[in-house]
């Protein structure tokens, strides 16, 4: 989830922290959100603190073993079905992907057949609230930072953003309250990301209590004891996967990596090309996104795909999109310079190229959706396969087609790689469409990055033309934005 959660004995919030009585791990970050992708595309006001420090704060290390949970943390989240699909995270996001992080529709009627009755009451206290979450969330902030004003310093200083991910954190984890492998991998990923916001084990009863409080008052028309039992037992479980995550990724790996911005390379007047040295070694995945946070505005993370494959020198790039009321990205195209340091937060995200299979790749990359398509197509090149891959690239002008050249290049060298552009203002045919003159895609792994309208998009012309769902990967829809900020 997004912010910390907790609960409460009254309708008012206050009472109830021993529900929530953490085991002695590291906890989640109330900033974070789920990468959910995507690393999130909110308006920004550009305004605000002068540049602070990016030192690194003290690392948490476990000191205590947590017991098992009782009841609920031993058969969580009510009930075993069936995944319905590849789940991709936000996060985280995602997919991110997979962890991305995809905001699931309100459920319908029969979408509760067959489910637990914990999910059930769940589910109704978020179709109860979900008219007027803003009123919840400022509620449940207003909460948290009036009882516990030593939290508020983990939060970025501006929270209009902020104030969304919550509630979309908890439709997400309401869409799989009953499906344990879904939910696990939603919450582990999440729990990983949040170390990189110093945050501790006993957090979480206190938003936990703030977060009942909220709901109670806002769906009173439905809360009762049953109800708040619910959701006592729902966030204690989900709370502990988040602990215990963090603390093994705490063994693995640090929390955060320094890196120096070594070239900055402005493509047009609003995508740059960065390019960055970690201060120890950075692992990850061609496909894969990080989240990245600048001296100029400490605690606003932001999520970006790394563009090309892992590099033997370790270098990483990035392409970045100044949007409009960006505060990361805008900093990033027009402010960054060589010798800056920013700080880099573990990588996310499912949409990585399975290197035992051998099918096509059908690949859609919208504006700077590109770079981790292009980090794909250097990692299958980089094994000497010669499994088809199909490229294609959308923008609205010609000149918004920043990276062709090098695409282009790759396509000469590589004979199973065909690249194909398609600029909105040429063709009057927008990217995901496209396809459908193109084919059989029987063979074909698909992978969409871009704009999350260019994703929603391309999901349905892929379904249209038969792609079943397990086959469609992508790390982005509403949290995770991997074109920007």
């Amino acid at each position: 989830m997004d912010a910390p959660i907790t609960t409460s004995a009254g309708n008012d919030g206050a009472g109830g922290g021993h529900w929530f009585a953490p085991h002695d791990r590291p906890a989640f970050d109330p900033s974070a959100g789920p990468p959910v992708v995507a690393p999130g595309s909110g308006q920004e006001s550009p305004q605000g603190r002068p540049p602070a420090s990016a030192e690194p704060r003290e690392r948490i290390r476990p000191t205590v073993e947590p017991p098992r949970l009782q009841g609920a943390a031993q058969a969580p989240f009510g009930g075993q079905h069936a995944v319905p699909g590849p789940f991709v995270p936000p996060t985280g996001h995602p997919a991110p992907g997979t962890f991305e992080q995809r905001v699931p529709p309100q459920r319908g009627a029969q979408q509760t057949q067959g489910a637990s009755p914990d999910a059930i009451r769940i589910r109704g206290t978020m179709a109860e609230v979900g008219p007027i979450a803003d009123k919840v969330t400022s509620y449940f902030y207003a909460l948290l930072f009036v009882r516990h004003p030593e939290l508020r310093s983990l939060f970025p200083a501006a929270m209009d953003t902020q104030r969304d991910r919550l509630l979309k954190a908890l439709l997400t984890a309401a869409e799989h309250i009953d499906n344990t492998p879904v939910l696990v991998e939603y919450l582990q990923n999440l729990g990983r990301g949040h170390r990189k916001y110093g945050t501790r084990a006993e957090h979480y009863p206190a938003v936990g209590e703030c977060l009942i409080g909220a709901l109670s008052r806002y769906a009173s028309g439905i809360w009762d004891p049953e109800t708040e039992a619910a959701w006592v037992r729902a966030y204690t479980t989900m709370s502990q996967v988040m602990i215990d995550a963090a603390a093994t990724a705490e063994l693995r790996a640090p929390a955060w990596w320094h890196a120096e911005i070594v070239a900055h390379e402005l493509r047009t007047a609003d995508v740059a090309v960065l390019t960055l040295r970690p201060d120890q070694p950075y692992p990850f995945l061609a496909g894969q996104y990080t989240s990245l946070e600048t001296a100029w505005w400490p605690r606003v993370w932001r999520h970006y795909s790394f563009a090309s494959a892992p590099r033997s020198d370790g270098l990483l790039t990035f392409h970045v999109k100044a949007v409009p009321a960006g505060w990361v990205s805008n900093s990033l195209v027009h402010r960054a310079r060589p010798g800056d340091v920013v700080r880099l937060g573990p990588p996310g995200g499912s949409m990585t190229v399975d290197h035992t299979r051998d099918n096509g790749l059908l690949c859609l990359g919208g504006g700077t959706g590109i770079a981790p398509i292009k980090a794909m197509v250097e990692d299958i090149a980089e094994r000497g396969t010669r499994r088809p891959v199909e490229v294609f690239y959308g923008a609205r002008t010609d000149h918004d087609l920043y990276d062709i050249d090098h695409l282009l290049r790759l396509q000469q060298i590589h004979p199973w790689l065909a690249v194909r552009v398609v600029v909105d203002q040429q063709a009057h045919l927008q990217l995901p469409d496209a396809i459908r003159g193109y084919g059989p895609w029987i063979e074909y792994d698909a992978y969409l990055s871009g704009p999350p309208g260019m994703i929603r998009n391309g999901i349905t012309a892929l379904r249209d033309v038969g792609f079943p769902a397990h086959r469609i990967r992508h790390d982005s829809v509403e949290e995770l934005v991997v074109v920007g900020d």
